[in-house]
C-alpha cells in the first residue's frame, strides 16, 4: 500500500491539467451542448431523416439515347429506386402518367446487373423492346402478360430482376394469373411499374407486396408481418358499414397509415406538381414544360321523344334480365363451394355490365351485342334440351376486363368448357330462366327495330365541324367499344376522307386499308408521336381507339382527348389523358372533352340534372353489379353515383393523378441540399452536431401553443419515427407533423430545458418501445377456418406426423411446406385447390403427392434469405422542448 501510495505521489507531480479539455469535450461535443439553436436542430432533424438520401442525386451515371432529354427527375427516381430494391428486394415506380415511367425503368435497368425479364400487356410489348433496346440495356426478355405459362415452362430461374407493367392488374391475389406471377417472382428483385397501384383497396397493395415481400418474416421497418399488418387495418374498416359517415373518415386513416407505415419505404412517386415545384431549375434549364390541363368539357346529347321510350322500356327490360347462360354453376342441384358461387355471379356481373356499356356506347354496337346474346341463348337451351352441357368453372371475369374485342371474348366464356353435366342435374327453374332471358332479348330487339337515327354520332358530327377547339384540329377518340370505334371510323371517313383511323387490338383501319397490329402501331406513331425520328407524317387527323392506346404510348402531337363513351372508371380517363399530358408537350393546354346523354322530356329538370338522371338509370339497371361497370368498389352508396361521376368527370382535378391534399417530402430534402451546396461549413456542423441534442423554444406559429410538450426523434435501425408527449397523453406523429413542430428560422430563440422536460422524454421513449414492441398490431393470423390454417393443421396432423412410410426427403419436403405455410408465401389460389384435393384423401401417402403435385419447388428453396428486423438499438436522435410562454 504504501509503495503504491508514492508512487502516485510522483506520477502526480508531472501530471498534466485536462479538467477544461474534459468540460469542452462535454460542451461542444454531447447533448448537453447548450448553444444549439432551434434552427440548428430543425436542419439535424432534416440531415437525420434524410441521411441515405442527401447525395443520391451525385452519385448516378447513366447512357442516354440520342435526343433524349437529360432530366434531373427522372434520375432522382432511379437512384431511389435502386436504393429502395437493394433493401428491400422490390420497389413501386409509381409516378402519375406523362413522366415517363418506361424511360425511368431503362434507366434503372442499365444500373442492375444480372438477367431482366419485363411482363407487360401484350400491346405495350413492342414497346418495352424500343425502349430497352434504345437504353442500351442487354440480357433482357420481354413477355405478354398472358403468356406466363410460357415463362413457368421455359425457366424463370435464369432471371434476377422482374419488371412488371400496369403492375395493379395483379391486385386480386385469387387468380391463376397472379398465382403464376407469384412463382415467377419469387426469390427475384421485382420492380412495379403502376401509376395507380391503390385502385380498390388496401390489400391491392398487400397483395403486390407478396411479390418481392415474405407476408411473416418482412423487411419492411415497423413491420415485421404484413398479414397482422393489413389483417388490423381491414379489422378496423369492417367496424363500420360503408354508408356510415366515420367510413370515410375511417378509409382516409387507413390509407394514411399505409403510406406512412408501408409505402414510404418502398414506393417512388411523383405528381406534376411536385416535378414543376422541386425541379424548376433543371426544367427550365431544358427549356421543358408541361402543359395546363383544362377543366373537362361537355357534349351534350339528347334522345328525341320515341328514342326515349325505347331506352326506358329497355332499361326495365334489362332490370329482370337473370343472365342465367352466363350462371349455369348456379342452378346446379349440388352444393358449390363459396368461390364457385362467386365466380359464376362475377361472370354474370360482368356480362350484364357488357350490354349497359353497349348500350351507352352507340346504338350500332348495342344492336350488335344483342344479337350475339340471343344466338348464345339459342344455342345453350339447345344444347341443354339435347340432355348434357359443358361448362367451365375456371373462367376468371378478371382475365376479360381489358378485352375490346367483345366477339372473341364472348368466345372465351363459351369455348372453356371443361367439365359436362346432365340436363337432369339442375334444377327445374334454370330452363324456365333460360327462357324468359331469351324472350327479353328478342323484345328488346323488336322494339329497337326501325330506328335509324344516332342522335350521339350527329352530335359529333356537328361538334367536329363547329367547335372552335375540335374544328380543324388533331384529335384522340376514345371509346371500350371495338364495334363503336369501327362504326366511327366509317362515318368520319365518308366526313373527312382520308383524314381518319380507327385502331384496336386487332389492328387498324385506315383510307380505306385494314392493317395488322404492328403496321397499324407504326402508323398511329407517324402522325401522332412526336419523338418519332423518322417517317412523321401529317395526313391523319382523328385517331378512334380503344383503351388500348390508353398507356404506355406517346400521342402529344394532340392536345384533345375526347371520351366517347361515358367513362365509368375515372382512372381509365386519367390514363387516356396521360397520352397528351405529357412531359415535353409542345401545346400549352390540354382539352378532355365527355359526351353525357339526356332526353327531351327531362330538360325541365335542367340540363345537369337531366344528365345525371340518365347517368343513374344506367347505373341502377345492375343494381349490386354496378362494380363491373365501373370496375371499382363503391366506398359510400349515400351519394348518388350519377352525380358522384358527373362530378368527377367535370372536376380536372381527376384528371391530373395528383394526391390531393398530400405534402412532398422533396421541399424537405431540397431544402438540407440546398444548405449542403451553398453553405458546407453550417453543413458540416450539422453533420457534427451529437446524438440525443436537445433545445427549447416556444411553440411555432399555428402550433398547439396551449401545452407545453416534447417532441423527440427515434431511430432503430431503418426504422424513424417521431412522438410528442405533454402531460396529459402522447402520440405518434408523422414526418409532415413533426417537421412542422420542428421548423424554423435562423434567428429563432433558444430557451433553457425546464424540468418538466425529462419525465416527458421519458413518456415518448415509452411511447416508442411500445410502438416498436408488436403489441401495437391487431392480433390477427391465418383465421382459423382458413385454407391455409386447415392445410397447416393436416401436416401437423398425427397420421401424417407419425406415418412410417415417408423417406427422409419425403419429411424435409413435408417440413419446408409447413414453413412455407407459416410464412405466408403459398398463394391463396394454390392453397385453396390443395384444401380442395385434400378433402377427398385421407391416405398419408396420397397428400403428400398432392402437395407435391402443387407446390413449385422454387416457394420452398428459391426465396430471398430474409433479413428480418433489426435488432439494433433505440436511438434518441434529438429532442426539442415547446412552451408556450413566450409564445405571441
Amino acid at each position: 500500500m504504501e509503495f503504491a501510495l508514492a508512487r502516485f505521489e510522483e506520477l502526480w507531480k508531472d501530471a498534466v491539467d485536462l479538467s477544461h479539455e474534459y468540460v469542452d469535450t462535454i460542451h461542444d461535443k454531447t447533448w448537453l451542448n447548450d448553444e444549439i439553436t432551434p434552427y440548428h436542430l430543425y436542419l439535424k432533424f432534416l440531415y437525420e431523416h434524410f441521411r441515405e438520401d442527401i447525395n443520391l442525386d451525385e452519385d448516378f451515371e447513366t447512357y442516354l439515347p440520342e435526343g433524349f432529354m437529360d432530366l434531373d427527375y427522372q434520375k432522382q427516381a432511379v437512384v431511389a429506386a435502386k436504393k429502395i430494391l437493394d433493401a428491400y428486394n422490390g420497389v413501386f415506380l409509381s409516378d402519375v402518367v406523362g413522366l415517363g415511367k418506361t424511360y425511368i425503368s431503362a434507366m434503372l435497368a442499365q444500373q442492375l446487373r444480372g438477367k431482366i425479364l419485363v411482363i407487360c400487356p401484350p400491346v405495350l410489348k413492342d414497346y418495352w423492346e424500343e425502349t430497352f433496346f434504345e437504353f442500351g440495356i442487354r440480357g433482357y426478355k420481354v413477355e405478354s402478360l398472358g403468356k406466363l405459362d410460357h415463362v413457368i415452362k421455359a425457366g424463370a430461374a435464369k432471371f434476377d430482376f422482374i419488371f412488371i407493367d400496369e403492375a395493379h392488374r395483379f391486385r386480386n391475389e385469387v387468380t391463376q394469373g397472379y398465382e403464376k406471377l407469384h412463382q415467377i417472382c419469387f426469390g427475384k428483385k421485382v420492380i412495379l411499374v403502376s401509376a395507380t397501384p391503390l385502385n380498390n383497396t388496401v390489400e391491392d397493395i398487400y397483395s403486390q407486396l407478396k411479390l418481392f415481400q415474405i407476408p411473416k418474416k418482412s423487411t419492411i421497418p415497423g413491420v415485421p408481418d404484413l398479414e397482422k399488418f393489413f389483417a388490423g387495418l381491414k379489422t378496423r374498416l369492417d367496424r363500420y358499414a360503408r354508408t356510415d359517415p366515420g367510413y370515410a373518415d375511417e378509409i382516409k386513416g387507413v390509407s394514411r397509415d399505409v403510406r406512412e407505415k408501408m409505402l414510404k419505404y418502398v414506393m417512388v412517386r411523383r405528381t406534376r406538381s411536385e416535378v414543376v415545384n422541386f425541379f424548376k431549375n433543371d426544367i427550365s434549364k431544358q427549356g421543358l414544360s408541361f402543359p395546363e390541363l383544362g377543366d373537362p368539357q361537355r357534349l351534350i346529347y339528347t334522345f328525341d321523344a320515341r328514342q326515349e321510350r325505347i331506352f326506358n322500356a329497355t332499361i326495365e327490360l334489362l332490370k329482370k334480365f337473370s343472365y342465367a347462360r352466363y350462371t349455369p354453376l348456379l342452378y346446379l342441384k349440388e352444393q358449390l363451394d363459396p368461390l364457385e358461387i362467386q365466380s359464376q355471379r362475377n361472370i354474370g356481373g360482368f356480362m350484364k355490365g357488357i350490354l349497359v356499356k353497349r348500350l351507352e356506347s352507340s346504338f350500332h354496337a348495342f344492336g350488335n351485342t344483342l344479337k350475339r346474346f340471343i344466338a348464345s341463348y339459342e344455342k345453350f337451351i339447345a344444347m341443354l334440351e339435347q340432355g348434357k352441357v359443358y361448362i367451365s368453372k375456371r373462367v376468371n371475369v378478371y382475365d376479360f376486363l381489358e378485352e375490346d374485342n367483345e366477339e372473341a371474348l364472348l368466345a372465351l366464356v363459351e369455348q372453356d368448357r371443361v367439365q359436362k353435366y346432365a340436363a337432369d342435374e339442375f334444377t327445374d327453374d334454370f330452363l324456365i330462366r333460360l327462357n324468359e332471358d331469351l324472350n327479353l332479348l328478342k323484345e328488346i330487339k323488336r322494339i329497337w327495330m326501325g330506328i335509324t337515327g344516332d342522335p350521339k354520332l350527329e352530335q359529333f358530327l356537328a361538334d367536329l365541324r363547329g367547335h372552335a377547339i375540335l374544328k380543324g384540329k388533331k384529335l384522340l377518340v376514345f371509346t371500350e367499344s371495338k364495334e363503336t370505334g369501327e362504326y366511327l371510323y366509317r362515318r368520319l371517313e365518308r366526313e373527312f376522307p382520308g383524314e381518319a383511323m380507327f385502331f384496336c387490338s386487332t389492328g387498324g383501319l385506315y383510307d380505306g386499308v385494314e392493317f395488322g397490329p404492328t403496321p397499324a402501331r407504326d402508323l398511329v406513331k407517324d402522325h401522332f408521336d412526336p419523338n418519332r425520328k423518322q417517317g412523321r407524317k401529317d395526313g391523319i387527323r382523328i385517331l378512334v381507339t380503344t383503351d388500348v392506346l390508353a398507356e404506355g404510348i406517346n400521342l402529344h402531337r394532340s392536345n384533345i382527348v375526347i371520351n366517347y363513351d361515358l367513362p365509368w372508371n375515372p382512372t381509365r380517363v386519367l390514363q387516356r389523358v396521360g397520352r397528351v399530358n405529357r412531359v415535353g408537350a409542345v401545346h400549352d393546354k390540354v382539352h378532355v372533352f365527355n359526351f353525357f346523354p339526356t332526353a327531351q322530356s327531362d330538360l325541365h329538370l335542367g340540363l345537369e340534372a337531366s344528365v345525371k338522371a340518365k347517368i343513374q338509370a344506367f347505373h341502377d339497371t345492375l343494381g349490386e353489379d354496378s362494380k363491373y361497370l365501373t370496375e371499382e368498389e363503391e366506398v359510400t352508396s349515400h351519394e348518388l353515383f350519377g352525380d358522384r361521376l358527373f362530378s368527377k368527370l367535370n372536376d380536372k382535378k381527376n384528371l391530373e393523378g395528383e394526391d390531393e391534399g398530400e405534402r412532398s417530402e422533396l421541399e424537405y430534402l431540397q431544402k438540407i441540399r440546398d444548405i449542403r451546396d451553398n453553405d458546407p461549413a453550417l453543413f458540416e456542423r450539422i453533420k457534427r452536431l451529437p446524438k440525443k441534442a436537445r433545445a427549447g423554444r416556444t411553440w411555432p406559429t399555428g402550433g398547439n401553443a396551449g401545452s407545453d410538450a416534447v417532441v423527440t426523434f427515434f431511430r432503430k435501425g431503418k426504422l424513424k419515427k417521431f412522438c410528442l408527449a405533454n402531460e396529459q397523453a402522447v402520440r405518434e406523429l408523422t414526418f409532415f407533423e413533426a417537421a412542422d413542430c420542428f421548423a424554423c428560422d435562423p434567428d429563432t430563440k433558444r430557451l433553457p430545458l425546464p424540468k418538466a422536460f425529462y419525465p416527458l422524454l421519458e413518456k415518448n421513449k415509452q411511447e416508442f418501445d411500445f410502438l416498436t414492441s408488436g403489441e401495437v398490431l391487431e392480433k390477427a393470423g391465418h383465421a382459423g377456418k382458413s385454407n391455409e390454417a386447415y392445410l397447416m393443421k393436416r401436416l401437423k396432423a398425427r397420421e401424417m406426423k407419425q406415418f412410417q412410410g415417408f423417406t427422409d426427403d419425403d419429411e424435409d419436403f413435408l417440413k419446408a411446406v409447413l414453413k412455407a405455410f407459416e410464412d405466408g408465401v403459398i398463394p391463396k389460389n394454390t392453397s385453396k385447390r390443395i384444401k380442395q384435393e385434400l378433402e377427398k384423401e385421407a391416405h398419408p401417402l396420397k397428400a403428400l403427392a398432392i402437395f407435391r403435385n402443387n407446390i413449385p419447388l422454387t416457394l420452398l428453396t428459391g426465396g430471398q434469405a430474409p433479413r428480418g428486423q433489426e435488432l439494433s438499438a433505440r436511438e434518441v436522435i434529438l429532442s426539442e422542448y415547446l412552451t408556450a410562454q413566450g409564445a405571441d
